[in-house]
This record gives C-alpha cells, sequence and structure tokens, in this order.
C-alpha cells in the first residue's frame, strides 16, 4: 500500500517489532497463491520496546539477527511497520488534472494543514484511491504523515542487523491486507467481523466491513500484566515465562491460581471495547470475532468468549488456505499463528508492485 522507504520492492519478509518479541514472516508467491518459507517468534529485551518506540537499537536489532538465524535461508531485506497511534492518515480530494510532480507538491501544501511538525521533521507518503463519487474531475488521496524519527528507529534497527529495510508500512494496512487469509468466507459487505489484538502492552479491537477497518479501538492492557505476576509470584525469568505460555507448560498451580483468573479479565477488557463499539453509533452486531496476538493463545479463551459475549469467537490464520514449506514445524505454527498477522501482512506488502 503505502511505503515511506520506497514504492517497489523484491522483499518477502515481514517483520513485526512489537514490544515484547521480534515476529518474521517469509512468503514466496506462485501465481495467485502465497507458500509460508519460514517464520520465527524472537523475545525482546523488556525495555527495548516500549509504547510502540523503540528504545535500545542495539537491542532489537540482536534480537532481528536472532529471528534471520531461527527462520532460516537467505533473507536480505524487510518491510517493517510503524504502529498506527504514530500515524496521521486523512483522505482528501484534489483535481484529477495535476500531473504527478504537481500532485506531490499539493500534497505538501495540504499536509502542511493538519499535520502538527515541521514538514522537514514528517515521512509523508500518499495513494490516489480513485475518482470521487459522481465527480470525474477529482479524485481521492490517502495522505499518511508520522515523525521521521520513527521510520528512521525502525531502518536502523534492521539495517544494523544485517537485513535492508526496503519499506516502513503501518501496521493497520497489514492487518487489512492479511484479514482476507483470515475469514476468506466471511467478506460479505453485509457483515461485521472483530480482530481483537491481544498483544504484551495493548488490546486493539479493529472492526471489518468488507476489508476495511470501519472502527478501532487500543486500550492499555495486555500479556505483560500476566507475565509479570508470574515472574514476581513464582521467580521464574520474564523470558521464561514468555515461553512456558506460548508452549502451555505452566504448571497445574500457576494456571489456576494466576492464568485462570487473569482469562477472565481478558474477558472483560475483549466485553468492554465491544460495548464501546456499540455506543459509538448506529452499528449492527458483529457476526464473528477472530483473536490475534501471543496473549490470544491462553488456553480456553476462545470457548470463554464465545460463551460470554454470544458471538462465534476462533484464532485468527493468516496461513490456514496458505501451502506450508516442509521447513516449518506445523504444530508449532498452529500455536504461533495469531501472533503474526501484522508479520504476514507485511510480508505481503513485498509483492503488491510486482507486475
Amino acid at each position: 500500500m503505502l511505503g515511506f522507504l520506497g514504492n517497489k520492492s523484491s522483499c518477502l519478509v515481514g517483520l513485526d517489532v512489537g514490544s515484547s518479541s521480534v515476529k518474521l514472516v517469509a512468503l514466496s508467491k506462485n501465481g495467485g497463491g502465497y507458500t509460508l518459507e519460514s517464520y520465527a517468534v524472537v523475545s525482546l529485551p523488556p525495555t527495548a520496546v516500549i509504547d510502540g518506540n523503540i528504545q535500545d537499537i542495539g537491542q532489537v536489532a540482536e534480537t532481528i539477527e536472532k529471528a534471520v538465524k531461527v527462520a532460516g535461508g537467505k533473507l536480505s531485506s524487510a518491510i517493517a511497520a510503524v504502529p498506527a497511534s504514530a500515524v496521521i492518515t486523512k483522505r482528501i480530494e484534489m483535481s484529477n488534472a495535476f500531473t504527478e510532480f504537481e500532485l506531490e507538491e499539493q500534497i505538501k501544501v495540504e499536509a502542511d494543514q493538519f499535520i502538527p511538525y515541521p514538514l522537514d521533521e514528517v515521512a509523508l507518503d500518499f495513494e490516489v484511491l480513485g475518482p470521487v463519487k459522481n465527480n470525474d474531475s477529482l479524485q481521492q488521496v490517502l495522505l499518511v504523515a508520522c515523525r521521521k524519527t520513527d521510520v528512521e528507529q525502525r531502518e536502523d534497527a534492521i539495517s544494523n542487523s544485517g537485513l535492508q529495510c526496503s519499506i516502513v508500512d503501518v501496521d493497520t494496512f497489514a492487518v487489512e491486507r492479511a484479514f482476507p487469509l483470515i475469514s476468506p468466507e466471511q467478506r460479505d459487505e453485509s457483515n461485521l467481523i472483530g480482530v481483537v489484538d491481544i498483544g504484551a502492552a495493548t488490546l486493539t479491537l479493529n472492526v471489518f466491513k468488507g476489508t476495511e477497518i470501519v472502527y478501532s479501538r487500543e486500550q492499555a492492557f495486555g500479556g505483560n500484566d500476566l507475565t509479570n505476576t508470574i515472574h514476581q509470584q513464582y521467580g521464574m525469568s520474564v523470558e521464561e515465562v514468555e515461553q512456558s505460555l506460548r508452549l502451555n507448560e505452566l504448571s497445574s498451580e500457576i494456571h489456576d491460581m494466576v492464568v485462570l483468573p487473569f482469562r477472565g479479565t481478558v474477558a472483560q477488557q475483549v466485553s468492554r471495547s465491544l460495548q464501546f463499539f456499540y455506543s459509538s453509533g448506529a452499528h449492527s452486531e458483529l457476526s464473528a470475532l477472530f483473536l490475534s496476538g501471543g496473549t490470544a493463545t491462553i488456553k480456553g479463551l476462545v470457548d470463554q468468549l464465545t460463551e460470554e459475549l454470544g458471538i462465534n469467537a476462533d484464532m485468527a490464520n493468516p496461513f490456514l488456505n496458505m501451502s506450508i514449506s516442509s521447513r516449518v514445524n506445523r504444530s508449532r505454527l498452529e500455536r504461533d499463528a495469531p501472533s503474526l498477522i501484522k508479520a504476514c501482512g507485511l510480508a505481503m506488502r513485498g509483492f503488491e508492485d510486482k507486475v
């Protein structure tokens, strides 16, 4: 879709740098279908990324380098993303008589009116979406901007890991791109489909109509609360806790005393997000709910949400109908898939400009 650092790329690797881990997905494409060649999920040091901002480029670069080694294969370049919370987007209508150069200059004039930073501090991009309905002389343009430092942090971390950063996208665009793979049978324009991303530090509800996000809300809640509680009460290192949660290897005592109550809190937070959505306007009810993010894999959460919310909930898995390389451990992939949505959508970005 949009690339702050370039419009064309032969890159097949998506890198999702979260607050607790780096997720890497490498895809290839043959005809109309994708193949998952390899992937990796590698934990980050606790203070390397805070609130979507990279605090320690060296630590993030080292983690990306580990992820590349885990994934294997010859990986040379990658696509990353800035969080939507750091991005300003605006749809504007402009004359279709502009040449490409004139359009770029006019975009800068428009951007200067609503971006609260000097333009020399801003990474700016745009995409022409098409003609304005009922007006052939105007075209709709999507304008996207964020601070250059947000882009440069990711570029530096990736280049220091030995990869080349080809494009910096926006994480919500990556989710939109991967959504048809998650819910291929539910793309009816009349349906509203929810995707709840439960990460380490945030819970985000995105509601889709067709293949576009029509509502998005992020709140400060995530798996770090569970990780830190287990770490403090049982003396396990943060890395041990995260690994045990991923592999479902915690003791029955920890599961009953800590995980089950936390699962109930997750259900309450998801319910709260849905209440905000329904109160935001005249919306019909969701027809389905998909869970993504590392915390979404807590055993029993899907069933609990289905029962308490009265909505059919399921795990988000963009690889369900995708060819899988023989190098990929399928049972491990089934467990990790919900946390790989953004990385998958970013990897897909590498094919959009190819003929």
